[in-house]
């Protein structure tokens, strides 16, 4: 008998059978070494006196886990056995539950693949893989507590955002356990973990950058800087409202010239309308249609439709002094539009395609800039009429 440590461990020689090494400090605490050289900790313990059943615990392999570490294993698999409890029990009706890896991938598999669009599905995809460190997927799905999930996102605080997507999806995942039976009612794990704050980026064109866009996306016209595709897809995304992608996957089967919209199957929120005003429908019956080619933005790989809009619209923001304003800065623009003219926020929603009355609410504050200016103007007019003359001056 010796004390198990790194080097009694390390000097212990493998012989042609299963050799022991037992601790002499810690009853119970042994190393098994294989004639293959495996060194293996475990713990052994008998369950009612001499005459009660024997129980042997594998507890790791060294390299694995050190021989503090099992050390440690090993004193509190004996305190619960002090305490009348079997731990060789209790982790034998373990062995019939999952990982957390194992169940990820079932969740992605039968949920995100079956029940997401593809790209919230990719997303899903990305997140746990690149980020879902392989100690948390070791773990049963039953042992995944919050301080791992706090841990996990604590330590992602440099990407604020990133790290709430992926406690998003993580919460969802463990909801998901549970409604399948997988883990108990009410123990999802992601709960309480208290995001990170998001600084919500609102950018909002005003009349004359609106215009100087407009000036820049004809100047890119005329000169050739820009293709035609790119230009009338910046106009379409300006004119509409729409989102991205919807404008590029277009496809001329969706245009409606008689009902002025575009009947979109499939978007981010499912089927929709988009409701076209007459500019953007000058500038799709003005479009050129490629032959074999169904796409309304096409690109330049033959029967495509344009992808990478990024250098275009880099190019044309630029020129129009406007560096800090994104594409999807133009959907949040034609929604300000519609704010100042007196738009309910429901119109908006629908104009918008919003699936969530919470989404377009975002824009409600809006409505104060057309207020305060008609209130200023009633002032102003009134101050004329019943104001006295020192407020007049």
């Amino acid at each position: 008998m010796a004390k198990i440590s790194k080097k009694t461990v390390d000097a212990a020689k493998p012989e042609n059978r299963d050799t022991y090494l037992w601790d002499e400090e810690l009853a119970g605490f042994g190393l098994k070494v294989t004639p293959t050289g495996r060194k293996v900790f475990l713990v052994q313990y008998r369950l009612g006196g001499r005459a009660g059943r024997t129980r042997r615990i594998t507890l790791g392999t060294h390299g694995a886990i050190t021989a503090d570490q099992a050390r440690s294993d090993a004193q509190s698999i004996l305190r619960q056995m002090a305490r009348g409890e079997d731990p060789a029990s209790a982790k034998d009706k373990r062995k019939g539950v999952a990982s957390v890896g194992a169940m990820l991938d079932q969740f992605l598999s039968e949920h995100a693949d079956t029940k997401l669009k593809n790209r919230s599905s990719a997303e899903y995809r990305r997140l746990i893989g690149k980020l879902v460190p392989k100690a948390l997927l070791r773990k049963l799905v039953t042992e995944a507590e919050r301080s791992d999930l706090a841990k996990l996102h604590h330590s992602l605080r440099g990407t604020p955002y990133q790290a709430n997507r992926l406690l998003a999806v993580l919460s969802k995942f463990f909801s998901w356990c549970e409604r399948n039976g997988f883990r108990p009612d009410f123990t999802n794990p992601a709960h309480h973990v208290e995001k990170f704050k998001e600084e919500k980026r609102k950018r909002y064109l005003s009349q004359k950058e609106l215009a100087d866009l407009g000036a820049a996306l004809s100047e890119a016209e005329q000169t050739g800087s820009a293709g035609v595709f790119s230009v009338a897809a910046i106009r379409l995304l300006a004119l509409t409202g729409a989102r991205l992608k919807e404008i590029l996957t277009l496809k001329w089967e969706q245009v409606d010239f008689g009902g002025q919209c575009l009947r979109l199957t499939d978007s981010k929120t499912g089927a929709k309308s988009v409701y076209l005003n007459p500019p953007a429908l000058a500038i799709l019956a003005a479009l050129p249609r490629i032959e074999g080619n169904p796409h309304v933005i096409c690109g330049e790989r033959a029967g495509a439709h344009l992808v990478n809009l990024q250098k275009p619209w880099t190019r044309i923001r630029i020129a129009a002094g406007l560096a800090d304003v994104r594409m999807h800065d133009l959907r949040h623009s034609f929604a300000s539009i519609a704010v100042a003219s007196g738009m309910s926020l429901p119109l908006i929603g629908a104009l918008l395609g919003h699936s969530q009355p919470q989404t377009t609410a975002r824009y409600a504050h809006l409505s104060d800039d057309p207020l305060k200016a008609a209130a200023e103007s009633i002032g102003s007019k009134m101050l004329g009429i019943i104001g006295d003359r020192k407020s007049a001056q």
